[in-house]
């Protein structure tokens, strides 16, 4: 799958935590909104 500039993402669903409760976060939550996604390799790791 490729994406261009001004494409719309897919929609996806991923965990996460919010304080301390996991909760899950899906992209359509935030539809409307400007959103910065940003994907690191690991606690700890450099990146």
């Amino acid at each position: 799958m490729s994406a261009n500039v001004g494409d719309a993402a897919p929609e996806f669903t991923l965990p996460g935590v919010a304080g301390d409760v996991r909760r899950d976060y899906s992209l359509s939550e935030y539809r409307g909104k400007k959103v910065v996604i940003a994907f690191y390799p690991g606690d700890f790791t450099p990146g």
